[in-house]
């Protein structure tokens, strides 16, 4: 399988900053300030609003998509609105329901419910072909949406791609965890990634998750597919990127392991490898045309 090759972006030099941020050192009118989306918020019919940043220009845009309990303003979806921003190209950030900004109860979420979101942004919001990036539980959904709207999404970026986790995580767990679990009717999860230290899964949200599985046979997306995870993700192993690259149809499809990476990839070396890569992505599918 190809490595993808890391080099400077083509447009100029990257300037990443210690939070993350990035910019172009040589665009005269970026000026070095850095501009923000505005909040914005798009009504739907007996659904819950949603609350997006949108930056408008040039196809391909880029769709970010946030991890479970995650929103649009961590430094990933900020340095790629960043990016794409000096480069004159759309890009397209929000919350799903019951996350950040967005209404709705967090708790009534399903894997189903929140694809509905990402499909309705896509129809509604992303003007022409799109770069969708999707960040754990949001690298799920990506597939998800590229299976749907094959004519829209023209390449995907997973940063630690949890295809399928909740469901086969579980399944994992011994019989009497599984039962204990049941029985209480949630699932508590441990993790370093937030302040608390666990989360909570409902049953429910997992018989619902489960029909969404997808690596149980071929994918059928076709597009450039970019899988980067880290080796030390204790909360999504990296094998499941190595799943989703076999089960793809596509043939064009990278792997990038960073070898002491974590779930996040939030690091300044993380965010410029991503940016690196849909810079590549840029550069292959205007080629293309």
């Amino acid at each position: 399988m190809a490595a993808v090759v890391l080099r400077h972006c083509r447009r100029g030099l990257l300037s990443i900053s210690s939070n993350g941020g990035v910019g172009t050192v040589q665009s005269k009118d970026f000026g070095g300030v850095r501009q923000k989306s505005t909040l914005q918020y798009i009504s739907r019919p007996d659904r819950p609003k949603l609350a997006y940043r949108r930056v408008k220009g040039k196809s391909p845009g880029v769709v970010f998509l946030p991890g479970y309990g995650s929103n649009m303003n961590g430094q990933k979806a900020e340095a790629l609105e960043e990016f794409c921003r000096s480069l004159g190209h759309a890009c397209l950030r929000f919350d799903y329901s019951g996350h950040g900004a967005s209404e709705g109860v967090f708790a009534e979420g399903t894997i189903g419910t929140w694809k509905k979101d990402v499909l309705f942004m896509l129809d509604e919001l992303a003007e022409g072909p799109q770069i969708l990036v999707g960040s754990s539980m949001g690298g799920w959904l990506m597939l998800l949406a590229a299976i749907a709207r094959p004519e829209k999404t023209k390449a995907l970026v997973g940063i630690s791609t949890a295809a399928d986790h909740f469901v086969t995580a579980f399944k994992t767990l011994p019989i009497e965890v599984r039962k204990e679990c049941e029985d209480k009717g949630v699932w508590t999860v441990t993790t370093k990634n937030i302040e608390e230290g666990m989360y909570t899964v409902s049953m429910d949200f997992l018989r619902e998750a489960e029909n969404h599985c997808i690596l149980q046979s071929p994918i059928p997306i076709t597009c450039p597919v970019r899988l980067i995870h880290g080796l030390k993700d204790e909360d999504v192993p990296w094998h499941i990127s190595m799943q989703v690259a076999e089960r793809v149809l596509s043939p064009d499809v990278d792997i990038i392991l960073r070898r002491h990476g974590q779930h996040r990839m939030a690091e300044k070396d993380d965010i410029k490898l991503i940016v690196y890569t849909i810079d590549d992505l840029i550069d292959k599918l205007t080629t293309l045309v």
